[in-house]
């Protein structure tokens, strides 16, 4: 059955290319192919390092990022293109294909896992885009990871952030800091106050996401201090409320907090270097305007979908 298996391959082929380029290329960035082939490492053999395996693996990936030795690529001149528009077709390709892919592969349960339909069909549009771009704008077979190197090089270290940090918010959730946080909220929420327990949820959310940088880290936290005891179960204020509307709202209240953190470093940092803005926070000071009163929206609509 296709799943993960090719995700994981087709991702770990791009970083090993990448760091091949990096210690083959002058000027040569040993530390930067060193960063590259741990990634690497990781996708294509994890399931089989162990815990103790993945934890050294992580644990070096730590100490590149930290030696300060990893170099940004050098910048390349936009110029136009005589094919001007037509340029974002294969941009295009891979949000329809992940559309498209989704749809048709869960039909066929038996080849593609139902589960991963998603991710499937987004790998499967991204080495379609790139087999046009190469067939089309004949750039030369080794342009793709050339220029994902030089991407890669930009973003450096806060390339591995989101999926370190989505591995916290699964230890924090195991570890039992949803139950500490609920017992907190329920001596904070006033008694058998609706408003109070969707309020602190919200908060919460956010809050926590900008300090995990990811609401899909912050989501297991909340969720287990006061999204499923309190509003789903009915405690405390709580309405019994269906779980689609708790858990869809309180991600959204999540996503507010990334855009008012650095920790969300590929939102909010990545950007800021690669458009080398003198200000690294200024993505960050032009979205809280906006998050603000998103928060307070979400928050509003939540207590009056469960009134």
């Amino acid at each position: 059955m296709i799943g993960l298996n090719i995700v994981y391959a087709v991702a770990g082929a791009a970083f090993a290319g990448f760091a091949l380029l990096a210690a083959s290329e002058r000027p040569r960035r040993p530390a930067n192919a060193t960063f590259y082939a741990l990634i690497a490492t990781s996708f294509w053999f994890g399931d089989r390092l162990g815990d103790v395996g993945n934890g050294v693996l992580v644990l070096a990936l730590v100490a590149v990022a930290a030696s300060g030795r990893m170099t940004r690529g050098h910048a390349t001149r936009d110029l136009p293109h005589p094919r001007g528009n037509a340029l974002f077709v294969p941009a295009l390709m891979i949000p329809v294909a992940a559309l498209a892919g989704t749809i048709i592969f869960k039909q066929v349960p038996a080849l593609i896992d139902p589960k991963q339909a998603t991710l499937v069909a987004l790998t499967i549009g991204v080495l379609a885009a790139i087999a046009t771009c190469v067939v089309w704008l004949r750039p030369g077979l080794s342009a793709p990871l050339r220029e994902g190197r030089r991407l890669m090089d930009d973003v450096g270290w806060a390339a591995v952030l989101p999926q370190m940090l989505a591995s916290l918010g699964a230890v924090f959730a195991l570890s039992g800091v949803g139950e500490v946080v609920g017992r907190i909220a329920a001596y904070t929420i006033p008694a058998d106050s609706l408003f109070g327990a969707v309020a602190a949820y919200g908060i919460g959310m956010a809050l926590f996401t900008m300090v995990m940088g990811n609401a899909f880290a912050a989501f297991p936290v909340m969720a287990a201090a006061i999204g499923v005891p309190i509003l789903m179960h009915g405690s405390g204020g709580g309405v019994g409320a269906n779980a689609a509307p708790v858990a869809a709202i309180g991600m959204l209240a999540g996503f507010c907090g990334t855009l008012m953190t650095p920790m969300a470093a590929n939102f909010n940092l990545v950007p800021a270097a690669l458009l080398e803005l003198r200000d690294r926070s200024g993505v960050i000071r032009a979205q809280v305007p906006t998050a603000l009163p998103l928060l307070a929206f979400n928050i509003l609509l939540l207590y009056a979908v469960l009134r």
